[in-house]
C-alpha cells in the first residue's frame, strides 16, 4: 500500500456519503461507567500532546486513514453492514477516554450497542472540492481531544465506489490501515452475499493489550537497565531526541512550522529484491535502509555519529497479529560513521546496534520518559524523526492493492521534525516523508531520496563490494 496524503491518492469526483457512530451510540457511551483498562501510554502521551498543542493555539491534526476502490454498482446497505461489523470487531474502535481532572479514564461500548448513521453528503463534480471537503471533514471528526474520532466515506460512481476511512493516530497504526481494505472487502462481499464472512470472529483487542502492556511498564523503576541505557542515548543527544541530522532551515525558538510531504518510488521489484539479497546477511532491508540513511545523512550533515530512534511492531505474540490498534515502540541505535566507513561497515554497525537494542522497543518510551524526570515538554506531535521500514507483500490482500487504489492516508500539517517510511510492495520500493515546508529542508530532503535511491541501485548494478 502506497502511503501518501489525500491530495495525492488519485481521488475522483462522485457523490458522498458520509457514516459515523450514530447519536444513538453516543449516547449510550455517554453514560458507560468506567473501563478499568487504562490508555496504553503512547495514547496517553498522544492525546496529552494534542491537548498541550492545542492549549498553546495551534490545531495539528493527527489523523491516519486508509483508501481503496469497491468494485461497481456499489450496495450502500451492503457497505454499512460491513463498516459496521469491522467496527465492533476492533475493539479500541468502539474505546474512548474522558478527563477526570488531570486523569484519562476509558469506556468501552459493547458490541450490540455500536450503530452507524449514513448521510449524504452530496456530489461532487470537482475532484479538488472533494479533497478540500474530505479533508476538513476529516479534521474535525478524526480528532485527538473528541469522541467518535472516526469516520468513514465513501465516494460512488457508476462503475463503483471508492472509500475513505480517517481514524485519530490513538486507535491505528501503519500495519492496522493496511490491513483494512482486505477486511472491508471480505465483509462487503459476505453482506451483499447475505452468507457469512470466512473470519467473523473478534479480534484480539487492543484495550486488552494497552492492560497488559501498562502493567508491565509500570512495574519497572528510575533504576532500571532499559531506563539507564535510554538515560545515556539521550545524555548524549544533548539532552533530547535526535532529530534528522541536516540542516532543515529551521529557527531555533520559532514557531512550529508548517509540513510538505513527498512520496514517490525508490526502485521497481527487481532493484528491490537485489537490494534485499544483498542486505540479508546483516539483517536484510531494513539494516541496509539505516546504514545507507547513515551514510547520506553524514555527508550531508557532517555528524560523525549517526543517532535516531527506530520504530518497532509490539505485536510480539501472534494473537495480536490481526488486531487494529496502536502497536509501536521505538529503539535507540547510534552508527559511528565519521570514519568514512563503506556501506558493509555501516551494515555491521546498524545490524550489532538493532540486535542490541531492539528489546528498548517493548518498553514505552513515554513511561521511560516520565522515569528520568526530563523536562520534556511537547510542542510538536514528533518527539523524534524516523526512518521506517516495512515489507508489507506478505499483508493479507497486498497482491490486490494497485488494482484497488489502495492508499494509506497521512495528515501532514505541522511538524519540525523528518519522518520517512519505506514500504515494500509488490511493484518495488515505496518512499513517503514529512518534513518542514522551508527551502532548505526541501533542497536536503531531496537530496536525501536521490542519495538513498543511488545506493540502492549501486547494490542493484553489482558496484558495491560484496558483503562478508
Amino acid at each position: 500500500m502506497r502511503i501518501t496524503d489525500i491530495q495525492r491518492c488519485e481521488v475522483r469526483p462522485g457523490r458522498l456519503v458520509e457514516w459515523t457512530l450514530s447519536p444513538a451510540t453516543v449516547a449510550v457511551a455517554t453514560g458507560l461507567p468506567e473501563d478499568s483498562r487504562p490508555p496504553a501510554y503512547i495514547q496517553e502521551s498522544h492525546i496529552r500532546t494534542a491537548r498541550s498543542v492545542r492549549e498553546d493555539g495551534l490545531f495539528v491534526p493527527t489523523w491516519l486513514g486508509t483508501a481503496f476502490d469497491l468494485p461497481g454498482p456499489a450496495d450502500l446497505d451492503a457497505l454499512q453492514e460491513a463498516l459496521r461489523a469491522w467496527t465492533v470487531r476492533h475493539e479500541t474502535l468502539r474505546s474512548g477516554f474522558r478527563w477526570a481532572g488531570e486523569e484519562l479514564r476509558r469506556f468501552t461500548l459493547d458490541a450490540a450497542d455500536v450503530s452507524l448513521r449514513r448521510e449524504e453528503a452530496g456530489d461532487f463534480p470537482d475532484a479538488d472540492d472533494l479533497v478540500r471537503h474530505l479533508q476538513d471533514r476529516f479534521d474535525t471528526v478524526a480528532d485527538a481531544l473528541r469522541w467518535p474520532n472516526l469516520i468513514y466515506t465513501a465516494v460512488v460512481r457508476d462503475d463503483g465506489a471508492s472509500v475513505y476511512m480517517a481514524f485519530d493516530h490513538s486507535n491505528v497504526d501503519a500495519y492496522s490501515l493496511h490491513r483494512i481494505p482486505a477486511e472491508i472487502h471480505e465483509l462487503y462481499a459476505a453482506a451483499r452475499a447475505g452468507t457469512e464472512p470466512d473470519s467473523p470472529a473478534p479480534a484480539a483487542s487492543y484495550v486488552d493489550f494497552c492492560e497488559i502492556e501498562r502493567a508491565d511498564a509500570d512495574g519497572i523503576d528510575g533504576r532500571h537497565a532499559i531506563v539507564g541505557r535510554w538515560r545515556e542515548f539521550i545524555r548524549r543527544c544533548d539532552g533530547t531526541l535526535p532529530g534528522f541530522p541536516v540542516d532543515l532551515g529551521l529557527e531555533p525558538g520559532g514557531p512550529l512550522p508548517r509540513q510538505q510531504m513527498l512520496c514517490e518510488p525508490l526502485v521497481d521489484a527487481d532493484g528491490a529484491a537485489a537490494f534485499e539479497a544483498y542486505c540479508r546477511p546483516y539483517g536484510g532491508s531494513q539494516v541496509g535502509l539505516l546504514a545507507a540513511t547513515a551514510l547520506i545523512v553524514q555527508e550531508l550533515g557532517g555528524q560523525s555519529v549517526y543517532r535516531t530512534v527506530v520504530p518497532f511492531h509490539t505485536r510480539v505474540r501472534s494473537r495480536w497479529s490481526d488486531s487494529v490498534g496502536w502497536y509501536v515502540g521505538g529503539a535507540p541505535i547510534e552508527v559511528p560513521v565519521g570514519r568514512a566507513p563503506g556501506f558493509p561497515d555501516a551494515l555491521r554497525a546498524v545490524r550489532a546496534e538493532l540486535q542490541a537494542n531492539r528489546p528498548l522497543s517493548r518498553m514505552p518510551l513515554a513511561r521511560v520518559l516520565s522515569l528520568l524526570g526530563s523536562d520534556f515538554r511537547p510542542t510538536s506531535p514528533d518527539l523524534y524523526s524516523i526512518v521506517s521500514y516495512v515489507d508489507a507483500r506478505t499483508i493479507p490482500g497486498a497482491e490486490r492493492w494497485a488494482e484497488q487504489k489502495a492508499h494509506g492516508l497521512l495528515r501532514v500539517s505541522y511538524g519540525d521534525q523528518v519522518c520517512v517510511w519505506v514500504n515494500r510492495l509488490h511493484e518495488g520500493l515505496w518512499l513517503a516523508s514529512r518534513y518542514p515546508d522551508t527551502d532548505v529542508a526541501g533542497k536536503n530532503l531531496r537530496l536525501y531520496v536521490e542519495r538513498l535511491r543511488d545506493h540502492i541501485a549501486s547494490v542493484a548494478h553489482g558496484s558495491l563490494p560484496a558483503v562478508s
